[in-house]
């Protein structure tokens, strides 16, 4: 018997497209973050990139349940004293770029090393309808359908 190693070669890479409109963010950022990573595919490997192109669309429409929206808290720092700053998803969803609730949620599912930020260079996403990608002919995938508990109409 021989053990089957996978090789860069061998790794070929798919376009899939995501509609974030009311599911809700912890299980869309889980799912996402487990195809950018490769385990979906049969012959994932730890040690090599093996993860396909994901693009989020209507980033801005994601749920979050419970009272996550307004306590729960972002926190940052400035790099000066005292310079903590923090912000609740409520605040950056109504703001200027509300895309940056699902990087950051895929971003600390994602391994923190070189690797990680290669697989997070996939991750495509945008708060409107429309995206750049349609010359890939990304694949749709439906996580709302996929469980009951995916998708949020209330709040």
């Amino acid at each position: 018997m021989n053990t089957y190693a996978t090789k860069p070669s061998d790794i070929e890479r798919k376009w899939y497209v995501v509609d974030a409109e009311g599911v809700v963010l912890g299980r869309l950022a889980a799912e996402v973050a487990k195809i950018l990573r490769g385990k979906n595919k049969p012959y994932f490997v730890p040690n090599l990139d093996c993860g396909d192109y994901v693009v989020v669309i209507n980033a801005d429409k994601v749920k979050l349940t419970g009272k996550k929206l307004t306590d729960k808290k972002y926190f940052k720092h400035t790099g000066w004293i005292g310079g903590i700053k923090e912000t609740t998803p409520a605040k950056i969803l109504a703001g200027r770029f509300p895309e940056r609730v699902i990087e950051k949620a895929v971003e600390r599912m994602i391994s923190r090393n070189p690797m990680g930020r290669q697989q997070m260079t996939k991750l495509k996403v945008y708060a409107g309808s429309n995206h750049p990608h349609v010359a890939q002919n990304p694949v749709v995938l439906d996580i709302a359908g996929r469980n009951p508990k995916n998708k949020r109409s209330a709040l």
